[in-house]
């Protein structure tokens, strides 16, 4: 994802307030109506830096605020102060180049909403987006919904600086709701989540009009696009709102499936069994056997440490408490690292013995395959916050099952793992994907351009001698 905040942030007490999920459909039609007005024909044949940008109206925003920069990637924003570094900080390797010399305009506001967890630029107001127009358009436009449970800037090195050097506009949301406590704001189990969608479904209606009002016209193109919890929102999309985009690449999408797997499924597995395999002696082989039978694929047990400590504990509980809030009756989200036997340990929960309620709050935001657009999605095989084996690998045999492959193409990275800045730590061992997502986005490109149908679904070796990992991934 990542899903989790670094240790030491602790969940307040549950304040289930009620979410402004009418608001986001309120908003959704007036987005059509009100952004595609039309501005001055002389106007639109030379738009100029930062053109037109005080006639610019985000539709459906409660607040918004335009900003004139002469570069919109980080190689600018860090300085200027229109990105955050700690919403994106450990998602990329340290080598990764920063394109520069993107001019143009940033919105950065928000969409009515009741709950304040997202606390950037001093708005203390949920539903934050921003929206970067460069002056140099290639006509498309790219929606990102953040990963774990990130805010607006988490896309920012990954994502935004590398399609805006190409010419796209971008444009993203934090999804409604963020931080460990993000499961507090809904009205029943699973809502929060379901935000998530509906955000992303407004942002990439309101940012459509805005392109069409800065540059006269609508884009030609709308990718979506997202990494993790940001790759399922891109599943989501595909399936259920497919008239809105023209495909779409999903980085290590998170699988949400009624009946399994996804995480309520598999962390419980490792949150009893690494402990053991962790101490050694007797049962430390059975431990590992269990791992591996979970998901965790036997060659990441070097990865298995870090995970522990800082992902598979937090993430179960947050996420459980999200779907499953009885299960610890009045505990907020569990007790850290409890032991197996413990009263509602979380490393004893048994998903496929919980009542039919939360099944339920599960298929709220369950995922079908019948994506109505094309899709590309990777995953490293080594990934051990979301293993390959119970995530990608399933849903696209649920892509298979729903008669879509041919909207489909499925690349499985050697030695990739969830978290990119992990290669610096393990260079001889892993791979980063940020390259990888961009040979795949480019492949989409010329997918939806009918330039060539990308190459058959496959496993894409480790890079040989001579190739840089940083820049280099042939899908």
């Amino acid at each position: 994802m990542p899903f989790a905040l670094p240790p030491g942030i602790s969940p307040a007490r549950r304040r289930r307030s009620g979410r402004s999920g009418r608001a986001v459909r309120a908003v959704a039609g007036a987005a059509l109506l009100i952004g595609l007005t039309g501005v001055p024909a002389a106007e639109a044949r030379e738009p100029g830096h930062c053109a037109r940008q005080h006639t610019l109206r985000v539709p459906g925003a409660e607040h918004q605020k335009l900003s004139c920069l002469g570069e919109l990637t980080t190689a600018g924003t860090i300085a200027s102060g229109h990105t955050d570094q700690a919403d994106w900080a450990g998602l990329t390797p340290a080598g990764l180049e920063t394109p520069s010399g993107v001019p143009g305009i940033q919105i950065d506001g928000y969409f009515p909403d009741d709950s304040a967890t997202n606390t950037n630029h001093g708005w203390m107001h949920d539903s934050q987006f921003v929206i970067r127009l460069p002056d140099r358009w290639n006509g498309g436009l790219v929606v990102a919904g953040s990963p774990g449970v990130r805010e607006q800037y988490a896309n920012d090195r990954a994502i935004s600086d590398w399609v805006l050097s190409r010419g796209y506009a971008f444009a993203a949301t934090d999804k409604g709701n963020t931080g460990a406590a993000f499961h507090q704001h809904g009205r029943r189990p699973g809502e929060a989540i379901a935000e998530w969608n509906d955000r992303v479904t407004q942002l990439t209606r309101a940012a459509r009009a805005v392109v069409a009002q800065r540059y006269h016209r609508p884009p030609r193109r709308t990718l979506a696009t997202g990494m993790s919890n940001g790759g399922y929102l891109v599943r989501w999309q595909l399936e259920n709102r497919p008239e809105l985009y023209d495909g779409g690449v999903d980085w290590e999408g998170a699988l949400w499936r009624t009946e399994g797997p996804h995480l309520l499924t598999f962390l419980p597995p490792a949150l009893r069994s690494y402990p053991v395999y962790a101490a050694g002696g007797a049962g430390a082989e059975r431990a590992h056997r269990e791992m591996v039978a979970a998901g965790y694929p036997a060659g990441s047990e070097f990865l298995w440490p870090y995970h522990h400590r800082y992902y598979w504990d937090l993430t179960q509980r947050i996420y459980r408490e999200e779907l499953d809030p009885g299960f610890d009756g009045p505990t907020e989200a569990g007790t850290p690292f409890c032991a197996p036997g413990t009263p509602s340990c979380d490393a004893d929960y048994d998903y496929a013995s919980r009542p039919r309620e939360v099944h339920r709050a599960v298929d709220r935001i369950a995922l079908t395959g019948r994506i109505g657009k094309p899709l590309i999605t990777l995953h490293g095989t080594l990934d051990v916050l979301l293993p390959i084996g119970e995530g990608s690998d399933v849903y696209a045999r649920m892509v298979r099952d729903a008669g879509r492959d041919r909207l489909f193409r499925y690349y499985r990275i050697e030695g990739g793992t969830h978290v990119d800045s992990l290669y610096d730590v393990f260079p001889d061992r892993l791979r980063p994907l940020t390259p990888c997502h961009r040979s795949a986005f480019t492949a989409m490109e010329d997918w939806i351009g009918h330039r060539g149908r990308p190459g058959a679904s496959h496993t894409v070796a480790m890079p040989g001698d001579g190739r840089d990992p940083l820049t280099d991934c042939r899908l």
